[in-house]
């Protein structure tokens, strides 16, 4: 049975709380805010019992599908298990009731917690500074971007592009013109890596960076990245990694070595912070000697022969704050507690069992779908539905399949050079168990697009909501309820 909307089980005078009158004199609305800003008539809002509230909201709740309910295979997402430790670390409340304007004196935990946060990820990816201020991953890229802008015009010549190739994530183009840089985008080779020759005719002194992630969204590791490096640094250009899918590196590969100047981290994925739902998110920034000047201030310093720590705002270059006062606190609680947990060798078993199940699930599947590069994958990979596309079903109609058999799709349409990709990432904490039962859900859908293509077309059919008519959602988007033909505010 549908669930009903909250206005549906509205009855007029029924209400969920009870409130003291209150103690202190009361002001008419009317001489505190602009007239404009005041209703004519009262909100209509839904008048429900505390029990069916609650009861509401718990069903719509189980409804939903997320990482705690079923897997997650969202492509270059890492949709992985946040340990629940790390939400109740996060919840202490000697973290959730500091204010940002206490003095260093009265926040020496929070600052020690950054502080060693910083030295972690510094280690990590072989960076020699790290600032935790961005609050996102594009907003890394961002920030990154802006800092080598600095550093050319520093320099005499804040150059005039990025180079990008086209398998790179949509937010790296985004993040370039927002800079005020022009995106040159250059072809991947046969085998979805970067092309050297492609790369070379690219390259000049007006090329600011050269944006890769690596391993790519191919799920593939540039197996020439020491020579794209080269050929970056050849003309000046600063070398900037998309940490997007450092979850298949921890431990085992250090960025630096591989001759990136400047990364990004996402802790809302690597390292443990609940995903999705825009927010919140930390997109924590690790350069080298070079780049650190240009900073983000302030950064988490300590004093050794104080045992104290405190924040310095002492960076001349500085591209500025790019967060409202030291960036998103609960995330890096949790990234905290994530490293701390696991330690050195945990994290390379991370990303072990990141690579060993991607490889599974690739080699399981790879019969039964298109592979367009048949290699040893990294933590993710990208199938391809032509296959099922010449029998009249799209890879959109795989994914909606998909959640009849109690699976979230993966990412599906990019990267943009795999023609009906389905980017899957099964992450490390998933079990076998949990891949086989995709393994065979997937199997039978491919069988479904063979024998019987309309369930698949017509797909979900379990589900609180079927199949949308997609055109029309668009065209006739209504997502308010109405009372009587009038608009619910």
């Amino acid at each position: 049975m549908a669930e009903k909307l909250i206005f549906e089980l509205s009855s007029p005078g029924r209400k969920g709380y009870s409130l003291p009158q209150p103690d202190c004199p009361r002001k008419d609305a009317a001489r505190i805010l602009p007239k404009e800003f005041l209703r004519e008539n009262r909100a209509e809002l839904p008048e429900v019992s505390e029990n069916d509230c609650v009861r509401h909201f718990t069903r719509l709740s189980v409804l939903n599908h997320h990482i705690d309910r079923g897997f997650y295979p969202l492509g270059s997402c890492t949709m992985k298990y946040n340990p629940k430790l790390n939400e109740q670390v996060a919840r202490l409340p000697g973290f959730t009731e500091l204010h940002p304007l206490q003095s260093e004196e009265q926040a020496q935990g929070a600052l020690e917690l950054m502080y060693h946060l910083g030295e972690y990820l510094s280690k990590i990816a072989g960076m020699d500074k790290v600032t935790l201020q961005p609050a996102a991953g594009a907003h890394g890229e961002l920030t990154a971007l802006l800092m080598i802008r600095a550093f050319h015009r520093k320099s005499g010549n804040p150059r005039s592009k990025v180079v990008i190739p086209d398998s790179a994530h949509g937010t790296n183009p985004a993040s370039v013109s927002l800079a005020g840089y022009r995106t040159v985008q250059i072809k991947s080779n046969n085998q979805g890596m970067i092309d050297l020759g492609e790369l070379e005719r690219n390259v000049d002194e007006e090329v600011a960076a050269f944006m890769l992630t690596n391993p790519n969204t191919l799920g593939l590791f540039e197996i020439d990245i020491l020579k794209v490096a080269e050929i970056i640094h050849t003309v000046g250009a600063k070398f900037y990694m998309d940490g997007a899918n450092l979850n298949a590196l921890l431990g085992y590969a250090s960025p630096a070595e591989m001759g990136f100047d400047i990364i990004h981290f996402n802790l809302h994925k690597t390292f443990s912070t609940p995903h999705g739902g825009g927010g919140p998110g930390g997109g924590a920034l690790g350069v080298k000697e070079e780049m650190v000047p240009f900073l983000p201030a302030p950064t988490v310093e300590k004093r050794e022969k104080r045992d104290e720590f405190y924040l310095d705002y002492d960076y001349p270059d500085s591209i500025g704050k790019v967060h409202s006062f030291y960036g998103n606190f609960g995330v890096m609680i949790r990234a905290f507690a994530y490293i701390r947990s696991l330690g050195t060798e945990g994290l390379r078993e991370v990303a072990k069992s990141a690579i060993i199940n991607a490889n599974y699930l690739k080699e399981s599947l790879k019969e039964f779908y298109d592979l367009p590069y048949d290699l040893p994958c990294m933590h993710e990979f990208v199938l391809s539905g032509n296959r099922q596309k010449s029998l009249g079903v799209r890879t959109l109609d795989i994914a909606k399949r998909l959640l009849d058999y109690a699976f979230h799709a993966p990412t599906i349409y990019f990267p943009l050079i795999v023609p009906e990709a389905l980017m899957i990432e099964p992450t490390e904490s998933e079990s076998k168990e949990t891949l086989d039962a995709f393994i065979e859900a997937m199997k039978k859908i491919a069988e479904e697009a063979k024998t019987n293509p309309e369930v698949v077309k017509s797909a979900p059919h379990h589900t609180p909501v079927g199949r949308l008519d997609e055109a029309k959602a668009a065209k006739e988007l209504n997502v308010r309820w109405t009372k009587q033909g009038t608009q619910v505010y």
